[in-house]
């Protein structure tokens, strides 16, 4: 059977019981996003590819444990998040590693060359201030931000009262702002 072209629902259901060509394929389709979360919170390259394989392992040995099969991306890249928090806090001394080493997925649309460039300088302008907040803001920033959560989520996921978590998202954002007026 061919599974690059397999849903990913089949591929689930197929990984569930040990197959590892499923797995496999799973992994392609989500190595590169799950990467990238891990990135964004370690800020080490070494260490985020070192997570990403721990949470897909963990992934595939709990995948009985989860209960709604189109639920798995989501799942997933919570494991990954909490996997990359709890490595973080627990080795909280990395150095800045360079932007230009985070992987990005190019759309396959026609672009401006000009135009293009002009918003990934402005991304990355945004991406190295954002590096340079406080730990606690720009973790709080990425979750809320790039990966999408809501205050309550991130709150669960940095173990902190809700609006605590609204809090330091209001003063990140905020310290963002001012830290990119002074750059611009």
């Amino acid at each position: 059977m061919l599974l690059a072209n397999t849903h990913i629902d089949t591929l689930i259901t197929l990984c569930k019981t040990g197959d590892q060509s499923a797995q496999l394929e799973v992994y392609n389709r989500y190595y590169k996003a799950m990467y990238n979360t891990s990135f964004r919170i370690v800020k080490n390259s070494f260490e985020a590819e070192d997570i990403m394989q721990d949470s897909f392992l963990t992934a595939f040995t709990k995948l009985e444990s989860l209960n709604d099969i189109k639920t798995f991306g989501a799942w997933l890249k919570r494991i990954v998040i909490n996997n990359s928090i709890h490595h973080f806090n627990k080795n909280n001394k990395y150095e800045d590693v360079p932007f230009d080493t985070v992987m990005y997925k190019v759309e396959d649309t026609y672009v401006d060359p000009i135009q293009d460039q002009d918003a990934k300088a402005q991304a990355n302008l945004i991406l190295k201030t954002m590096n340079s907040l406080k730990d606690n803001y720009r973790i709080a920033l990425t979750l809320h931000l790039i990966e999408g959560y809501d205050y309550e989520e991130i709150s669960g996921i940095m173990n902190v009262s809700y609006a605590n978590c609204r809090t330091t998202i209001s003063r990140a954002k905020e310290s963002l702002r001012q830290k990119l007026q002074r750059v611009v």
